[in-house]
């Protein structure tokens, strides 16, 4: 999106856009613009849908119950989305949030909930994720916001994988592998198709990770000597393979 254009508020909307549209916000973004931000008839902000790009649009209303808008102009063509898989054990209330808000500012195009032996959490809103998902895309400029896959149990991912994806390799972060350099095992994979798998907090079984490293597609790799949190190991191993294997767009 123009620089121009970075201080404007961004929100993600269902409805098409397209140059002359004209459309009603729901309550609670209607809300947000009005009465948080304090917006008025004729300021600009941008929204986007995931399909068509990102607009400019100006108030016609400064309802807080419901503004509507005139969509002026595309300012950034749509992207396409990302084909990053990112999987991971569910973590409790806030940190379960971060983690999928990085993800989406990481560049993950399908953020998966995997079920482990350790995993805390059992029961998912599967609205609450996608509400993190929006909001990071909202924040961060990005203009594919990720699909929230429903949640699978570990041995059903591994077990339909080559069905489900194909050649993706699946990089698994893995304390195991602690003395060696991710680069060694990432370099090769530089224009292929992957998925991350991050694990619970305690990490994976020694039942799963045996499973898991006998497989195939699957390229264990180090994030160092340190012991990282579940939520922290997911960022750090977003950004190392970033900074090794390119952007995944």
């Amino acid at each position: 999106m123009p620089r121009s254009h970075a201080q404007l508020p961004r929100l993600f909307v269902e409805p098409d856009l397209g140059s002359g549209t004209r459309l009603t916000l729901g309550k609670d973004q209607s809300l947000y613009l009005a009465a948080v931000l304090r917006k008025a008839v004729g300021d600009a902000v941008v929204l986007f849908n995931g399909r068509d790009g990102a607009w400019l649009c100006r108030l016609t209303s400064d309802s807080k119950k419901s503004v509507d808008l005139e969509v002026v102009e595309q300012i950034a063509a749509q992207t396409p989305a990302s084909d990053l898989w990112y999987g991971f054990a569910p973590l409790k209330s806030e940190r379960l949030d971060y983690v999928v808000q990085k993800a989406v500012e990481m560049g993950a195009g399908v953020i998966q909930p995997v079920m482990t032996q350790f995993t805390q959490v059992h029961r998912l809103k599967t609205e609450r994720l996608a509400a993190n998902a929006m909001e990071a895309a909202e924040q961060c400029e990005v203009l594919s916001v990720p699909e929230i896959a429903p949640e699978i149990t570990l041995d059903r991912l591994l077990s339909d994988w080559d069905a489900a994806h194909g050649d993706r390799k699946l990089i698994l972060a893995d304390e195991g592998e602690a003395s060696s350099s991710p680069i060694s095992a990432l370099e090769p994979l530089r224009g292929a198709r992957i998925g991350l798998l991050v694990g619970p907090e305690g990490g994976f079984s020694d039942t799963e990770r045996e499973k898991l490293r006998a497989l195939p597609f699957v390229v264990p790799i180090s994030l160092g000597p340190r012991i990282l949190r579940a939520d922290t190991a997911a960022v750090a191993a977003l950004a190392v393979i970033q900074s090794i294997i390119g952007d995944w767009r």
